[in-house]
C-alpha cells in the first residue's frame, strides 16, 4: 500500500481497509507500508495502530531505485538463463519463491499460475544449473520504469551469486525491449546488499504486515 495517509487517523483508516480486504482473502499476503510516506506522528503511532487494525509487522525491508540501464549481458558460469515460457517454469518460478521466502509451495504455485503475466508482460527468468531450476528473477514495465519482482534463490544454492546474476538477467532483457533507464524494487532486509552491488540505492523504508495469528 503505497498511498496510506500522512497523519494517524487516516493511517489508522487505511490500515483498518487494508486488514478487511486480507481477512476476505484465502490468502491474505501481506501488506506493504512504506514509511516515509508517513508524517512523524503517523510514523510514531505505526506499531500501535497496525496492532489495533489486527496486523502485526512479519519483516522489513527496503525501497530501492536506480537509473542503471542500460547494462552489459551478464553471465555466471554455472548458470544457463531461460525466459519463463511455459507452465512448467512458472511452477519452478513459484516452487523457488516458496522455497526461498518460506512459505507454502502451494500457496505459492496457485499465486503464480493463476496469472498469464508470467510469460507475457513480466520478462521472467530461471537460472538453471545442471539443467535445473536454482534462481529466479523478472522485471516489468510500470511507470515508467522497469520493476523487478519475485527474486528468489533456492536456499541450497545460495550465497553463490546466483539472485545478482539472474537479476542482472530480467533488468538486460527488459532495457533492452523497452529502452527505459530506470528501475525500483522493494527488497528484503537480506536481499538489499544484493542490488546495492547491481547500483540500486535505497529509499524508503518498509514495513511487511501480515494479519495476526
Amino acid at each position: 500500500m503505497t498511498d496510506i495517509g500522512a497523519d494517524p487517523e487516516l493511517t489508522r483508516r487505511r490500515l483498518n481497509q487494508a486488514a478487511e480486504v486480507m481477512r476476505a482473502k484465502e490468502r491474505p499476503g501481506s501488506l506493504l507500508v512504506f514509511e516515509d510516506l508517513l508524517d512523524g506522528d503517523a510514523r510514531t503511532a505505526l506499531p500501535i495502530i497496525a496492532g489495533q487494525a489486527g496486523l502485526e509487522l512479519s519483516s522489513s525491508g527496503v525501497g530501492m531505485a536506480g537509473d542503471l540501464l542500460p547494462i552489459t549481458e551478464p553471465a555466471h558460469p554455472d548458470l544457463t538463463f531461460v525466459r519463463v515460457s511455459t507452465g512448467a517454469h512458472v511452477e519452478a518460478y513459484a516452487d523457488l519463491n516458496a522455497r526461498a521466502h518460506g512459505f507454502p509451495e502451494e500457496a505459492a504455485r496457485a499465486g503464480f499460475t493463476g496469472s498469464a503475466l508470467w510469460t507475457s508482460e513480466i520478462r521472467a527468468y530461471l537460472g538453471l544449473r545442471d539443467g535445473v531450476p536454482v534462481t529466479c528473477a523478472g522485471t516489468v514495465e510500470a511507470d515508467g520504469r522497469l520493476f523487478v519482482v519475485a527474486v528468489a534463490t533456492d536456499p541450497a544454492w545460495q550465497r553463490r551469486g546466483y539472485a545478482e546474476a539472474v537479476t542482472r538477467k530480467a533488468l538486460y532483457e527488459g532495457g533492452e525491449a523497452t529502452g527505459l533507464t530506470r528501475a525500483t524494487l522493494h527488497a528484503t532486509a537480506a536481499g538489499a546488499p544484493v542490488y546495492t552491488r547491481i547500483g540500486f540505492k535505497p529509499n524508503s523504508p518498509i514495513g511487511f504486515y501480515s494479519l495476526k495469528g
